[in-house]
């Protein structure tokens, strides 16, 4: 197998023909097709081989690949077909080996950049949205008393709340002051506890930054991209002169954001719906379309927060997607809004059965 010169590199009008390369916004697309390049493999040649567990996401192109169980043929797959829009074989380890019957073009992914890059979209677009206590503090003393009131502190042991706000720094700052920066990695919690905050974000159109959101006293940001270890999709500035309390990326993991995740192996999830629980897949619908599990439900991440007031509270949910990344920061969402979620431990992509 051999890459090709740059002419041959790819466009990202050929990466959205596949899923779920066509959830990935401009910027990503741009810097994904920059990098990537078409590789031919000769007729007889091998791509992958059954029981491999290199993680990478391999798309066919053109040509022509058999994949087989053993010495037998389970499917054949064209390039431009429908079957070819996914990628090859995209469980861990590989269920099948895969043999090119015909000269064959691809590419191939980084499994694990590809899934961080799909969690960094997603969850941009509603990092603070939504966040804080139901109440209206009335003053500079009341962002403690609003904190405690939201959910997400429902579940959180008392030691662990007496070690969050002792490990809590305050930060003063100025009106016009940068709090956080689209496109930074993620290294803080926030607690707005004196003044008000704008929320804004960049896109190829608006350099100057579209308006999200103004944060006031007691309302919290910056946890979901500490979670799925994403890069900040937004930038945050003082609207007026105030201070912050903030939480350290690590201090938050394992008193804030460990407490409030339960992950669930394949066993025990089914064992859950079951007895009356749901799956609730948060991957874009293109990757659902290919594969899901019975009856499961599909919310993409980036639209969890909008949807839900169609999900019954009552109920337990399995939260799923193809690594734990995107899922855990669903379950985290939806915990946070007192139901009950789980997170499927090590994703869809290991071990699942076509």
């Amino acid at each position: 197998m051999k890459d090709q010169s740059d002419s041959d590199s790819l466009t990202p009008a050929v990466l959205t023909r596949f899923s779920p390369l066509d959830g990935l916004k401009k910027d990503n697309l741009h810097a994904l097709a920059r990098k990537t390049h078409l590789r031919d493999c000769a007729q007889g040649q091998v791509l992958f081989r059954q029981g491999d567990e290199e993680r990478r996401s391999i798309f066919l192109v053109a040509g022509a690949v058999e994949l087989r169980d053993g010495e037998e043929v389970v499917s054949r797959i064209e390039g431009g077909s429908s079957q070819a829009l996914n990628p090859l074989g995209g469980v861990i380890p590989r269920p099948y080996t895969a043999v090119a019957v015909t000269p064959v073009r691809f590419f191939a992914l980084d499994s694990e950049q590809l899934d961080l890059m799909l969690t960094w979209d997603q969850t941009g677009s509603y990092e603070v949205n939504e966040l804080g206590g139901e109440g209206e503090p009335n003053g500079d003393d009341d962002w403690m008393t609003a904190l405690l009131q939201t959910k997400a502190f429902h579940r959180i042991p008392p030691a662990n709340i007496q070690a969050i706000f002792m490990r809590m720094q305050r930060v003063n700052l100025k009106a016009g002051d940068l709090v956080i920066k689209q496109g930074d990695e993620g290294d803080y919690f926030y607690v707005v506890t004196r003044g008000q905050c704008l929320v804004t974000r960049e896109t190829p159109l608006n350099r100057e930054g579209i308006r999200l959101a103004e944060l006031k006293v007691g309302d919290t940001f910056g946890e979901e991209a500490l979670i799925s270890e994403a890069r900040r999709n937004a930038t945050v500035t003082m609207l007026t002169d105030g201070s912050l309390m903030r939480l350290g990326k690590e201090d938050f993991r394992t008193l804030l954001n460990e407490p409030m995740l339960e992950w669930v192996d394949a066993t025990a999830a089914e064992a859950i719906v079951n007895e009356g629980g749901r799956w609730l897949d948060v991957r874009l619908p293109s990757e659902f379309e290919n594969f899901h599990y019975p009856e499961a439900i599909n919310v993409p991440l980036y639209f969890i927060r909008l949807k839900l007031k169609t999900l019954d509270p009552k109920l337990p949910y399995i939260v799923c997607c193809d690594t734990g990344r995107r899922s855990s920061a669903g379950a985290f969402i939806l915990n946070e809004r007192g139901f009950q979620a789980y997170v499927l431990q090590g994703g869809l992509s290991v071990g699942r059965a076509d």
